[in-house]
């Protein structure tokens, strides 16, 4: 039976203003299971000034009673993360225990959060003049605009959410098409928590909707995850009203394999890096180095490893890889992978679409590793976003930073080797915001992520996230009799 959602606006179910809609598939068998509201300009406007009404109450709650309220839909989510992962399991085809597991950690984000609210300290700056006192405030800013892409969309969301509101912002949230129903989820536990109805609200809908959203005239910053494109998209139309935006974009991530490096350690990091999520993660570590020595034997075990990976229904506990979330993005596997192959990588393993007899209609696409990689292979250049891998072969370390460091992207990247002056070494020298060494894909609420080059702009999670979505105001007092006129009469 096909469900139909609204928007979520001021606590309440709405319908678009056009009544226009739109329908979401499940990635499993290509059905279509949902319909949502299409928001026009008319519906972003109704969210914006719901937001903007609700900032005048939500902005004067003391830093402490706003911290509280987050600690008490933390703690809703955390009784229903079994249910939330489940919906984003069946709208973009994620591993149930994957999305389980972040619904399970988005409570850290809201504690910690909650924990900085009454700790943003203004200062006191010590001027030269006598009996005049200057000192900061940090103030928030108003109504922030949320736009979230459909790998990981309420861990992603919660990234901007968590740090705006505790500083004292209220939200308009535009998810993905692909998994609106888990920030509606979402939006319903907060207020069922105490949040006030209007201080989070979702409007669903096409790139438009978050064009409205971009351009509304109450919105004082928006944050964007999503494609390199998209956020130059929404960069250039904010900065036409010189408001600030934060910007979580995409990746081309290299790993770096050292000859002394742990091989079996370093196996289980490649795999995880690029086919958990079936490569639908920014973070992917899609481009593959190995010195030379090692190359041969560290790539077959590879190859060996990705013929048992057990792929089919993400809501069954021994698949390990489900489907990519939509047709778009399986064609893109298709398209992308075809192309390196005509440039020359020799395809070592999958690089098509699986047809699942269990599971007819689905969007599987095999695991893929790609060999033989010329540095100019358009593959070493664009971010597919699915379970495709690249390998080169190096010689030195030089060689292989050069190569690495050959990318408009610098999201993050990946260091194995047992040699611990190397290990630093690399790190500082690969240009990404955020470097792994014998480890990949992990983050914490309290460790900053910025992407270096193209991949991003601003900081998320982290103390400096908080003060993304802050202002800073300095007073002047003068508490002496002294008269400082330069037009009164001289004396």
């Amino acid at each position: 039976m096909l469900q139909k959602f609204g928007h979520h606006i001021g606590g309440k179910e709405v319908g678009a203003a056009t009544d226009a809609g739109f329908l979401s598939h499940n990635p499993v068998n290509g059905q279509p299971w949902g319909r949502f509201a299409s928001g026009s300009a008319a519906d972003v406007d109704l969210a914006v000034t719901t937001a903007a009404a609700a900032f005048t109450t939500w902005s004067k709650l003391s830093p402490t009673a706003r911290g509280r309220l987050l600690v008490r839909w933390a703690e809703s989510i955390r009784a229903e993360a079994e249910r939330i992962g489940r919906i984003e399991s069946v709208q973009n085809g994620k591993l149930l225990r994957e999305t389980v597991g972040q619904a399970r950690a988005l409570p850290e984000w809201l504690y910690y959060y909650a924990g900085l609210a009454d700790k943003i300290e203004g200062a006191v700056i010590p001027i030269e003049r006598p009996q005049v006192v200057n000192y900061t405030m940090h103030e928030p800013l108003g109504v922030v605009g949320i736009i979230t892409p459909w790998n990981s969309p309420s861990m992603l969301t919660m990234f901007a959410a968590a740090p705006a509101l505790a500083a004292g912002n209220t939200l308009v949230i535009k998810p993905s098409e692909v998994t609106s129903v888990s920030m509606i989820e979402l939006a319903r536990l907060a207020e069922a928590a105490g949040i006030p109805a209007g201080v989070i609200n979702v409007v669903t809908g096409p790139r438009e909707t978050a064009q409205a959203l971009v351009d509304h005239p109450q919105i004082a910053k928006i944050a964007f995850t999503g494609s390199v494109e998209g956020g130059r998209a929404v960069a250039k139309r904010a900065s036409e009203r010189l408001i600030g935006v934060t910007l979580e974009l995409g990746g081309k991530s290299p790993q770096i394999v050292f000859a002394d490096a742990d091989l079996k350690q370093a196996q289980g990091g490649i795999l995880g890096g690029i086919f958990s999520s079936t490569g639908q993660t920014c973070v992917a570590g899609s481009r593959l180095y190995v010195q030379r020595r090692v190359h041969d034997e560290l790539v077959a075990g590879l190859v060996e490893r990705v013929a048992k990976i057990r792929i089919g229904d993400p809501l069954l506990e021994r698949t390990q890889m489900g489907p990519v979330a939509t047709i778009g993005q399986l064609q893109k596997d298709e398209r992308m992978t075809a192309a390196a192959a005509a440039h020359g990588a020799r395809v070592l393993c999958g690089g098509k679409r699986l047809e699942l007899s269990e599971l007819p209609g689905g969007y599987f696409f095999a695991p893929t590793i790609l060999g033989e990689v010329a540095r100019d292979n358009p593959i070493q250049r664009e971010e597919v976003f699915g379970p495709v891998l690249s390998v080169v072969a190096f010689d030195e370390e030089e060689e292989a930073l050069e190569l690495a460091n050959d990318s408009q992207f610098g999201l993050a990247a990946g260091v194995w080797t047992l040699d611990f002056r190397r290990a630093h070494r690399v790190a500082r020298a690969v240009q990404a915001g955020t470097v792994w060494v014998n480890m990949y894909r992990t983050l914490g609420f309290n460790s900053p992520v910025h992407g270096h080059k193209q991949s991003g702009l601003g900081s998320q999670n982290g103390q400096d996230a908080i003060y993304q979505y802050l202002q800073t105001k300095s007073i002047w007092n003068n508490y002496g009799t002294a008269v400082d006129d330069p037009f009164a009469d001289p004396v």
